[in-house]
C-alpha cells in the first residue's frame, strides 16, 4: 500500500474526528481558554492516535462478524468511537503545549509554538484543561478499564519526562535507558490509543487486547526512533523544527548514544566534551555531531532499529484475519519508516 492510498483511506476518518473535536470543543466559554486550544489542536497534526482508535475497534470488529452477515465495507462506526478516539489528540495536544513551556520552544509545526503566542500561563492551564476532558471521555465512553489505562499512560509519559532530564544531566548511554524513556514519551500513550479501540464495547479479548498493545508499543516506538533521525537528517521546512534540535538540547538519542558507544574512548571523551559545552557551542558543533554519528554508522543502526520494530508491530496483527483495516494498519506502520515530517 503505497503513501497515497493510504492518505486517501485515512482522511475520512481524519474528518470524521476532527469534526467530533469541533462539536466538543464548541462549548468552551472563555474565549482565550478556546482560542488557545484551537491553536493547539487545529494546527496540523495527522490524528495517527486517533484514527488508530478507530481501526483497532474495526479490527476487533470485523474479526467477530458472522461470515456473510455483513462486509468490511458496510460498517458503520457509531459517533461515540470518534468522540473516544478524539481522547488520544487531546491528551497529545497537552502535552505538546507542556513540552514547548518546558522546552521554551519557538516554533511548533512550522508555526509561532503557542507558549509566545498566548504566554506560558495560559498555555499550561489550556493543557490542563484538555488532560482532564481527555479523562472526563475516556471514564464516560470507555468505562473504568479505559480511563485506568489512559490514567497509567499519563503517568508513564509524566515519569519518562523526569528520566530524560537525569538522563541529560547524566549523559546516559544505555540503549536500554533510551528505550525505557521512548515507551513512556511515546508507546504508552499510542499504545493506549490501540487498546482504546480494542476496550470499546468489549471488542477485543485479552490476546487481542495484548497483540494491540504490541503494535502500538512497537509502531511507538519506530516513530520515536524515526524521528530521531528526522532531526539530524530531515529537511526543517517540512518537519517543522530546526535540524539538530535534539543535540542542542543534549539529548541521548539513539543515533548518537550508538556512535559514542562504539566509538574509541579518546573520541568518545572529546565528544563528549562538546555536549558538556552551552547552547551556542552546541549549535556551532552541529555538523561535526552529524558527521561523528555518519562515521559510526549511528543512522543507519537507527534505521534498522526503525525497521525491526515495525516489524515487530506487522507481526503483532497476524492473529487478526485478513481484512482492508488490518491492510491499513500495516501501511501505517510502513508509513513510519519513510515519513519527511
Amino acid at each position: 500500500m503505497d503513501k497515497d492510498e493510504l492518505l486517501s483511506l485515512l482522511q475520512p476518518e481524519s474528518a470524521k474526528i476532527n469534526q467530533a473535536m469541533e462539536q466538543e470543543l464548541a462549548v468552551i466559554e472563555n474565549p482565550l481558554l478556546a482560542k488557545v486550544i484551537h491553536y493547539a489542536i487545529f494546527n496540523g497534526g495527522k490524528r495517527i492516535r486517533p484514527i488508530l482508535t478507530v481501526l483497532c475497534a474495526r479490527l476487533c470488529v470485523i474479526d467477530k462478524i458472522p461470515e456473510g452477515f455483513a462486509s468490511e465495507e458496510e460498517l458503520v462506526a457509531p459517533e461515540n468511537l470518534y468522540r473516544l478516539a478524539t481522547v488520544f489528540e487531546y491528551l497529545h495536544g497537552a502535552s505538546l503545549l507542556h513540552d514547548d513551556v518546558i522546552d521554551n520552544a519557538g516554533t511548533r509545526r512550522g508555526k509561532k509554538a503557542a507558549n509566545l503566542k498566548f504566554g506560558v500561563t495560559p498555555v499550561i492551564l489550556a493543557g490542563d484543561f484538555l488532560h482532564s476532558l481527555a479523562m472526563t471521555l475516556a471514564g464516560q465512553i470507555g468505562g473504568v478499564q479505559l480511563q485506568a489505562a489512559v490514567g497509567q499512560a499519563v503517568s508513564a509519559m509524566i515519569e519518562a519526562e523526569f528520566l530524560q532530564l537525569e538522563s541529560v544531566s547524566a549523559q546516559k548511554l544505555s540503549e536500554e535507558n533510551y528505550f525505557q524513556i521512548l515507551r513512556g514519551k511515546t508507546g504508552a500513550l499510542i499504545s493506549t490509543a490501540c487498546l482504546g479501540g480494542g476496550i470499546y464495547e468489549k471488542a477485543a479479548d485479552e490476546k487481542q487486547l495484548a497483540a494491540l498493545n504490541l503494535y502500538g508499543n512497537a509502531l511507538g516506538l519506530a516513530f520515536q526512533v524515526t524521528d530521531d533521525l528526522l532531526d539530524y537528517l530531515g529537511d526543517s521546512s517540512k518537519t517543522g523544527k530546526a535540524v539538530g534540535n535534539d543535540f542542542v538540547e543534549g539529548k541521548m538519542t539513539l543515533p548518537l548514544i550508538h556512535a559514542l558507544n562504539v566509538a574509541e574512548e579518546k573520541e568518545k571523551k572529546e565528544f563528549l566534551e562538546i555536549l558538556n559545552q552551552g547552547v551556542e557551542q552546541r549549535i556551532a558543533h552541529i555538523d561535526d555531531a552529524r558527521f561523528f554519528i555518519e562515521q559510526h554508522h549511528g543512522f543507519s543502526y537507527a534505521r534498522e532499529m526503525a525497521e525491526t520494530l515495525v516489524e515487530t508491530a506487522v507481526g503483532a496483527l497476524d492473529i487478526f484475519p485478513d481484512s482492508q483495516v488490518r491492510n491499513v494498519l500495516s501501511g501505517l506502520a510502513g508509513y513510519v519508516l519513510t515519513r519527511k515530517k
